[in-house]
């Protein structure tokens, strides 16, 4: 008890001091827990910890998190990616393999060697880009999404490796590894110990009905059973009993996978796109959460603690080399591959770059090869070690797209000319994102036409597609103003995303253009105040309607009649108006609200006053109760 006290107080104290640390310097969670392993490998080392034999236990966060993303996928979503997948994914492996093997084959390596290490380096680290991807939220990202789709068949493709693989095995390293078992046949069944197995020793195609049932039975029990089972737990109210059921449900299929010889990860990933449009998943997610968060950062710091520096040292030429050479092929290939599969500009080096590491199922084939005699030990120790430095290198490299690789593609966008303004019209739409796009289809729909000016290249040329029509250019330009029409428009509407847009574009045109009717978009309450000083009032804050839709919506789910909760909901509409009109005249732009004592004083009367007036404003209604 003590050893796993001491050994638990270990990683937790690495990962609170070191995490933090990273991220504050901006190199994210990933590279502080690489790190972390790092820094407390030589402690490891004198405490003789099997370090291997923790990581495996932490690859479970792989498996917890590929159900998270699939509760995010619905399988509309999921066959929307299906070309990605095969395409993207496909070419990936087939490619890398293929140029690993032929590298290989050059430097007078065996080709079976060279086959078994092609298939195993083509592989990228799914832990360490999705975490990455959803940390950054990059997830829905265009790069993002292709990324996915690469480990998505990545993950699936594991299988048929860990079949075809035994082909490989070496006549004199599987005599080697009988006679180091006492002579007799092998009992390594695999460094992760499936010695229980529901498809062992029959037929192929035997093995492929029990293999295709076990996946069946996910998905009948997804649809069918779920919901009974969820509704059962929720009405006990014992929270942690539906934690104890979220759990069960991802270690029972991560089970039921591995028994037919399927990747845990996929399965439980198949499982989450099943469940995606069930009404538990926000509590799944929620429950499963921090168990994927842990489990991670345990696995992240293993894969730091896993390196073994000594190798490193004494054979760091060709280690660095393999590292390098490999990542460089994959770039190529990925990038090569990205013009087929619509990633463009910066997202296009997101997936090249993002994707070069190998991964954490190169630690599983290579512990595979190692049990079936596949690779010889030198060769395999050579590739754990490239495989884990590629890893601890992914953030770094992560990071150099986001600093140096990212902003160079927004200057290209920033430096691109205007589009030339070919018709003007008497409304003009400044930025057409969630907002302005809202505005531009209803002022559409009923016969009016607007001059539509947006400055996000990618979002006007994927409005193209969709036959809407806008001009690239920035709205807050005196002469790209000038060249829409504003000096006869009579309407300006501003739906820009940054307030100091907004604000430049209003205080422009209210004060060259004062005939000019402005429309602006708030981001919030002290946006509003802002704007109001600039001589703005046609203010519209861009979460308050909303907001008291969905007051009247929580009134009539009391028991509310609709008629009633609308009747209080444009009470409260009218007294917040008039409240923001005060406030708002006592505004000093060029004093922090909190230390304006006017300010203070009035926002204090006003709270104090709404309650009593919104009941004596709506006495009537309050007399029916």
């Amino acid at each position: 008890m003590t050893d796993l006290l001491l050994l638990a107080f270990i990683f937790l104290i690495a990962a609170i001091v070191v995490v933090p640390v990273a991220a504050r310097f901006g190199l994210g969670s990933v590279l502080g827990y690489l790190i972390a392993g790092v820094l407390i490998s030589p402690l490891l080392g004198f405490l003789h910890v099997d370090v291997m034999a923790i990581q495996h236990v932490a690859e479970f966060g792989v498996v917890i998190m590929l159900f998270l993303i699939g509760l995010e996928l619905d399988p509309k979503t999921l066959w929307s990616l299906r070309m990605r997948i095969l395409g993207l994914g496909g070419g990936q492996v087939i490619l890398t393999t293929l140029v690993i093997t032929i590298a290989c084959l050059m430097l007078d390596i065996r080709w079976s060697y060279a086959l078994a290490a092609g298939l195993i380096l083509s592989l990228s680290s799914t832990a360490i880009v999705l975490q990455t991807l959803n940390e950054k939220g990059w997830t829905r990202s265009e790069g993002g999404q292709a990324s996915f789709s690469v480990l998505l068949f990545q993950d699936i493709a594991v299988i048929p490796m860990l079949a075809f693989m035994p082909l490989l095995a070496s006549p004199e390293l599987v005599a080697t590894i009988s006679s180091a078992n006492g002579g007799g046949e092998s009992e390594l069944v695999g460094d992760h110990g499936e010695s229980l197995s529901l498809v062992e020793g029959l037929p192929t195609w035997l093995a492929l009905i029990v293999t295709s049932a076990a996946v069946g039975a996910v998905v009948i029990a997804g649809q069918f059973l779920a919901r009974p089972i969820f509704r059962f737990i929720a009405a006990t109210r014992v929270h942690e009993l539906f934690t104890a059921v979220a759990l069960m449900i991802v270690v029972g299929i991560a089970l039921l996978m591995s028994l037919v010889g399927l990747s845990p990860a996929l399965g439980t990933f198949i499982a989450g796109v099943v469940l995606a449009n069930n009404e538990y998943r926000h509590e799944l997610e929620a429950n499963i959460e921090p168990f994927r968060g842990l489990l991670l950062g345990l696995f992240f710091i293993t894969v730091g603690a896993g390196m073994d520096f000594g190798l490193l040292v004494s054979d760091f030429r060709n280690i660095i080399a393999v590292t390098f050479g490999v990542m460089a092929a994959k770039v190529v290939i990925l990038y090569l591959l990205c013009f087929a599969f619509r990633p463009r500009g910066a997202q296009h080096w997101l997936v090249a770059l993002g994707l070069s590491q190998m991964g954490e199922f190169g630690f599983v084939l290579l512990a595979f090869t190692d049990a079936q005699g596949i690779l010889p030990d030198e060769m395999s120790d050579h590739l754990l070690l490239s495989i884990t430095l590629s890893m601890l290198i992914t953030p770094l490299v992560f990071l150099m797209w986001e600093k140096l690789i990212a902003p160079i593609f927004s200057r290209k966008q920033a430096d691109r000319e205007a589009d030339e303004i070919e018709e003007t019209h008497k409304i003009i739409i400044a930025g057409r994102g969630r907002v302005g796009g809202i505005v531009d289809n209803l002022l559409t729909a009923l016969g009016h036409q607007a001059t539509v000016i947006d400055y996000n290249s990618g979002h006007l040329n994927i409005l193209k597609t969709f036959g809407v029509h806008a001009y690239y250019g920035d709205a807050t330009r005196p002469d790209l103003l000038r060249a829409a029409g504003i000096e006869d428009a009579s309407i300006l509407v501003v739906t820009l995303d940054g307030k100091e847009q907004i604000n430049t574009l209003v205080k422009h045109v209210l004060e060259t253009y004062p005939h000019v009717h402005i429309v602006a978009r708030a981001v919030d309450r002290e946006h509003v105040y802002q704007l109001w000083s600039l001589g703005c009032r046609d203010i519209i804050r861009e979460t308050f309607d909303s907001s008291v839709r969905i007051g009247r919506s929580v009134l009539i789910a009391m028991g509310t009649s609709p008629e009633k909760a609308q009747r209080i909901s444009d009470a409260f509409t009218e007294l917040d108006k008039k409240s923001l009109r005060r406030t708002a005249a006592v505004y000093d732009l060029f004093t922090p609200s909190h230390k304006n004592d006017e300010f203070i004083r009035v926002v204090r009367e006003i709270r104090n006053q709404f309650g009593p007036a919104l009941k004596d404003k709506l006495s009537d209604d309050l007399k029916d109760d």
